[in-house]
């Protein structure tokens, strides 16, 4: 979950609005799955740069949900795992994005807690309502050996 705290206190936060399983759009927080070779952390912000175009500096893990969904038309059950980590936007301005998004848009927190599709979103985002920032330091993509 990327998020950035503006001058007048508010959090806001980034979500893309894509197609559900049923052609339906939903909101939701950027996701996807690791590639060969890729660290959880590597994963996150690789997917953030490309469903936004934005980049991002971890701050902490935030959470790991897991859910089983049936993927339509193939009627296969599947059992996914996925790892939020908290992030900052990097300041810098949206570079080009994938189409798997259809829309990319900052909101503030509470606004994102009416839009999101999932509960379990939802519930990531009040938590990351009060996080501070981690005394440790963040973690950059190329702290990680990922391209920016």
């Amino acid at each position: 979950m990327v998020c950035d705290d503006r001058p007048d206190g508010q959090r806001w936060v980034l979500l893309i609005a894509r197609r559900n399983a049923a052609g339906k759009p939903q909101w939701t927080l950027p996701k996807g799955g690791i590639e060969d070779g890729e660290s959880d952390e590597q994963a996150a912000l690789r997917e953030v740069r490309e469903e936004t175009g934005h980049g991002a500096v971890i701050d902490q893990l935030l959470g790991t949900i897991d859910y089983w969904f049936v993927w339509r038309p193939d009627q296969v059950r599947y059992h996914k795992f996925v790892h939020y980590f908290f992030m900052w936007w990097d300041g810098l301005p949206p570079g080009p994005r994938d189409d798997e998004a259809e829309h990319v848009e900052w909101v503030p927190a509470e606004v994102a807690l009416v839009r999101l599709a999932h509960r379990n979103e939802r519930k990531l985002v009040e938590k990351a309502r009060t996080l501070t920032p981690e005394a440790a330091q963040p973690v950059r993509p190329a702290d990680l050996g990922a391209d920016r």
